[in-house]
């Protein structure tokens, strides 16, 4: 067991693991390989970060551009823009709203739809790093936990498949959300 630590990525080249294996050492040279614990966390956390914000970082951006800027009154339907005057003109108040058709709601002064719109930006960046760093704790212990019941040798590439897998799971997780809102 080596005591010293890779420098983040240390990734080689993947043959020197998968091919001509037989009859040579598990630790193969020119390769680098992790035995602590918090090694294989920081090396999942590097990797989670930067194949998982960037989706919360692209989700965030267009969560923010829709929020703070308001959709433009041309691009609304012609048929809610009429059902709208029928309502307005006849006088009855909307079903989804007590108020009467003339009254304006209170416009919230201390606050833009850019201090909302950069909130909920900052929000999606948390929960981006909050997930990196829960999921890169649990796959990384998990996984030391097996090499180490294994007595086997990390590679460094293990992390960074770590996090690829992470990304994927994550982004399958949405998938049927998003065929119910299609």
């Amino acid at each position: 067991m080596s005591s010293t630590t890779p420098s983040w990525p240390s990734l080689y080249n993947p043959g020197l693991e998968i091919l001509h294996i037989e009859h040579h050492a598990a630790v193969q040279p020119g390769g680098a390989y992790l035995y602590r614990a918090d090694d294989i966390f920081r090396f999942t956390f590097y990797w989670t970060l930067i194949f998982y914000t960037p989706f919360f970082f692209a989700c965030g951006l267009y969560a923010f551009f829709n929020y703070a800027i308001p959709p433009n009154r041309a691009h609304v339907p012609l048929r809610i823009l009429r059902s709208r005057r029928s309502r307005l003109l006849s006088g009855e108040p909307s079903p989804t709203s007590p108020r009467s058709p003339l009254e304006a709601g209170n416009k919230n002064e201390r606050r833009s739809r850019l201090t909302f719109g950069l909130l909920v930006f900052l929000t999606f960046l948390a929960v981006g790093l909050a997930g990196a760093v829960i999921g890169s704790a649990v796959l990384g212990f998990v996984v030391m936990g097996l090499y180490r019941a294994g007595d086997f040798n990390m590679s460094t590439w293990i992390p960074f498949l770590l996090a690829i897998i992470q990304v994927l799971v994550g982004l399958l997780s949405i998938w049927p959300s998003v065929i119910e809102i299609i």
